[in-house]
């Protein structure tokens, strides 16, 4: 007996280190690696929340013993999603209000206004998602009803585009707002001597900076109810494009706490706090935090007729929009982020925005170049400054399903003309050979499904027009896969770790029921997650 204990014993060990080399080994699935050869496997292995190998079931359980084994049942797999451009806490805050996406009118907007005010007695009354240019009579809106619904409570609603306001007089009171009032950057809408109630862009700031600050329960339940959400869509990364320097330490935070798991790319605000912030601390990153860059506005939206075109709105004759800063200021703001090594990303719809941060760009980065600077939306375009973005390696940071929503009244903003060089994601892709995608939610919805299938299929969800909008500019499936998993991540700099299923990436990604690169185009939308992980632990399970 006692020969046989060191056998005993040496075998016990090798069975101790063959057990459980691994944590999750994935296998009968359709693996999308989305790799630099858009590969597909039928496995793939995962230790210590990384992706460790990705090939053959059979090859890789010979190598590989793992805690657990999910068996995808031959279910499609994708890399992680991600956002390259959305509003994440706002989108969070505006769970926590008063919804209206889906209004189909003015009268409706009030009805549900009211509603929500009859449930929350106390406090402002805010909201967001009205959208006049889907109301049968698209004119904006004034106060009245609001000012004889609400004659003490302020009212504050936000267009769906977060480029205007409407409020009533109660808010107006409080802001100190007069008829024929000014601001720079923005507009006050006064109608025969009154206030309407309309403010827009700069300002929209008058009113906001009078609401009291969302206290930390607030904050708090509007980042982990915006993350339920989006991982419910099978999002693992989201760029929030434009946060205070405040809001890094408590995503930090609750990110440490694990009650955060969504990764989290953050662009800071155009202000000299947030530049002072960032500036004396360097880059942050954790593998969930990534604070690198800034965020500037050069203009409105052309929905609520704040882009700044280089000709006037075909609708709305001696109008052009307008520049939220001068353009000394962008031109200040991108000479000392150069000097500093930060990332630039600049909002910018209409084509004289355009053109002048392309220009501003072009002078400071001075040729090719890898800084990964970034133009917000390049909604429209003159056909002259396209070829800025590949000359100085710009990037266009693009939104497909703006194009789709926005297709069925822009013409009438910009003419057949103006149109043809607008939501050109094919020429933008063709100038620096890729393309992030997003969807700037909430202005638009968060699904990544409708950002694949507006690019690729270029209708909207009632399925028009019927033969596509524009379709010279329409994806490829690859591409849209692509714009949504690793060329998002390339826009951070962060497509050595994620963005696509590689050995030494972090192990984020979902499961779908359908596969989006072989049903037909219309089935997109209907498409639905099954399982999303990230870091190899799921966050999400259809129910």
């Amino acid at each position: 007996m006692k020969k046989l204990l060191p056998v005993l014993l040496l075998f016990a060990i090798a069975c101790k280190q063959k057990d459980y080399n691994a944590d999750l080994l994935v296998k009968n699935a359709l693996v999308y690696t989305v790799d630099s050869n858009f590969a597909t496997a039928d496995a793939f292995v995962v230790n210590a929340g990384k992706i460790v190998a990705v090939g053959k079931a059979d090859t890789l359980e010979q190598k590989y013993t793992a805690h657990q084994v999910i068996d995808a049942g031959g279910k499609p797999v994708y890399p992680g999603f991600i956002d390259a451009h959305s509003h994440f806490y706002s989108y969070g805050l505006s769970l926590q209000d008063v919804r209206l996406e889906n209004t189909k009118s003015w009268q409706e907007v009030v009805d549900s206004v009211n509603s929500y005010a009859r449930k929350n007695t106390e406090g402002w009354i805010v909201g967001r998602g009205w959208d006049q240019n889907k109301w049968t009579v698209k004119d904006f809106p004034n106060k009245a009803k609001l000012d004889s619904l609400f004659p003490v409570r302020p009212v504050m609603l936000t267009r769906i585009d977060g480029h205007a306001i409407m409020v009533n007089q109660a808010a107006l009171n409080i802001a100190g707002i007069k008829p024929g009032q000014n601001i720079t950057g923005g507009k006050i809408e006064t109608i025969n001597g009154k206030l309407t109630g309309l403010l827009v862009d700069n300002a929209e700031g008058l009113v906001k900076r009078k609401i009291p600050a969302p206290t930390d329960t607030l904050i708090q339940s509007a980042l982990l109810d915006a993350q339920s959400n989006c991982f419910a869509v099978g999002l693992t990364t989201v760029e929030d494009c434009g946060l205070p320097y405040t809001m890094v330490n408590t995503i930090a935070q609750l990110q440490h706490k694990g009650a955060l798991k969504m990764r989290m790319y953050v662009m800071l605000s155009d202000s000299p706090e947030n530049y002072d912030y960032l500036f004396k601390r360097g880059v942050y990153k954790t593998p969930g935090l990534d604070v690198r860059s800034f965020k500037m506005y050069a203009d409105g939206a052309l929905g609520s007729e704040g882009a700044c075109l280089l000709q006037p709105y075909s609708d709305h004759k001696n109008w052009n929009g307008f520049l939220l800063s001068s353009q000394q200021h962008f031109m200040d703001i991108a000479k000392k982020l150069a000097g500093k090594g930060f990332q630039l990303c600049t909002h910018a719809i209409g084509d004289s925005a355009n053109r002048v941060i392309l220009k501003i760009y072009a002078s400071v980065l001075k040729g090719k170049n890898d800084r990964r600077w970034r133009i917000e939306h390049a909604q429209i375009l003159s056909p002259d400054d396209i070829k800025l973005f590949g000359e100085y390696n710009i990037i266009p940071s693009v939104q497909p399903t703006h194009a789709t929503s926005d297709m069925l009244w822009a013409v009438n903003r910009l003419g057949k003309k103006r149109l043809k060089t607008s939501y050109a994601y094919k020429q933008l892709l063709e100038q620096n050979g890729w393309l992030p995608l997003g969807t700037d939610f909430p202005v638009e919805n968060i699904n990544p499904m409708y950002t694949f299938y507006a690019a690729v299929v270029r209708k909207n969800l009632n399925g028009l027009p019927e033969g596509g909008f524009q379709m010279e500019n329409a994806l490829t499936r690859e591409q849209a896969l692509r714009g949504i998993t690793i060329w998002a991540a390339k826009a951070n700099f962060e497509e050595k770790e994620k963005g696509s299923l590689e050995p030494g990436k972090y192990a984020d990604f979902v499961i779908l029921d359908k596969d989006i690169m072989k049903i037909d185009g219309a089935d997109v939308p209907t498409v639905k997650v099954l399982k999303t992980y990230i870091n190899g632990e799921k966050v999400y399970e259809k129910k």
